[in-house]
């Protein structure tokens, strides 16, 4: 099933704990992904109060439990130096964030700088998080899991998703499987808002990425060929919806007027210009029909 639901958190970690994912999510993972391995090791570097440490423990399972409250810095520190051995499965669960408040709140008296629950701003966050995915991948024996359980949030009317950003910043092509947990007992589902035209979130996402046997060096390559792919195939998208507003067919000045016009890339570009000619020249999707005309192929 890739739809996971258990309304009782059980017994395992602190109930008084906010944010507490519940451990029969954890014993369902464990089961179908290191159970089947000889002498198995799971990590959790962010691992709150305890739950997926004591699901381990109940099921003989060699574990190792970090969190910046005891010490450990996931933005700082090594996993993999910390704990001395790879795992078959590496799991967080981070705070995303400020749903829920950490650092001075939960736990300690003052907020700690690298707690993700106090980000100046989601694309700190992103970036915070895509560090630990990193460092967290580090630490996970090659052919084996690594892993985040996230969610989405929504604030002021602007949804966030925090899910569709790890999988964007991580390697496509170690993705192995997108869960979705059901949420029960939040605290919005305990509140009243004003009126409410989509329904609240209610599930957050185990995003589970299967580690390749490559260098950090490999790893970066692929990572900048995506992000090189994306980008191109944004412009791609971009000049041809400005040729189909302006009928499939214009000369390259028409084109620059339409682009500036519905893009803000050229804001951040000086060189858009020879990035449009570029895209235009290279892309099958588009033929020169004479000099300084270019329409859809």
């Amino acid at each position: 099933m890739s739809i996971l639901s258990y309304p009782d958190r059980g017994p395992w970690g602190k109930s008084s704990w906010r944010g507490n994912c519940s451990g029969f999510i954890y014993k369902e993972l464990f089961e179908r992904i290191l159970l089947n391995q000889v002498d198995p090791v799971f990590i959790d570097p962010m691992v709150g109060s305890g739950t997926s440490i004591d699901v381990a423990n109940e099921l003989g399972i060699r574990c190792h439990g970090l969190d910046l409250h005891s010490g450990f810095n996931a933005l700082r520190d090594s996993i993999l130096e910390r704990t001395g051995e790879p795992g078959h499965l590496v799991l967080s669960h981070p705070p995303y964030a400020g749903q829920v408040v950490y650092s001075s709140n939960v736990w300690g008296k003052e907020a700690h700088p690298d707690d993700l629950s106090h980000c100046v701003d989601d694309e700190d966050f992103h970036h915070k998080l895509q560090l630990v995915m990193l460092n967290q991948r580090e630490a996970t024996v090659p052919g084996h899991y690594y892993g985040t359980i996230i969610g989405d949030w929504r604030r002021k009317g602007v949804y966030t998703s925090y899910q569709a950003e790890v999988i964007a910043r991580m390697p496509a092509d170690e993705l192995a499987a997108v869960l979705i947990k059901q949420q029960h007992n939040t605290t919005s589902g305990r509140k009243t808002y004003g009126k409410m035209v989509l329904p609240f979130i209610e599930h957050e996402y185990i995003l589970l990425f299967k580690r390749k046997a490559r260098t950090v060096l490999a790893l970066l390559g692929v990572m900048a060929k995506q992000a090189h792919q994306r980008l191109q195939g944004t412009w791609r998208n971009v000049v041809k919806l400005v040729l189909m507003d302006l009928g499939g067919c214009a000369p390259l000045q028409k084109i620059y007027e339409r682009v500036a016009a519905v893009t803000d890339k050229v804001a951040s570009n000086p060189n858009w210009q020879a990035k449009v000619r570029q895209t235009l020249q290279l892309s099958p999707e588009f033929a020169a029909r004479e000099r300084g005309v270019w329409a859809l192929a």
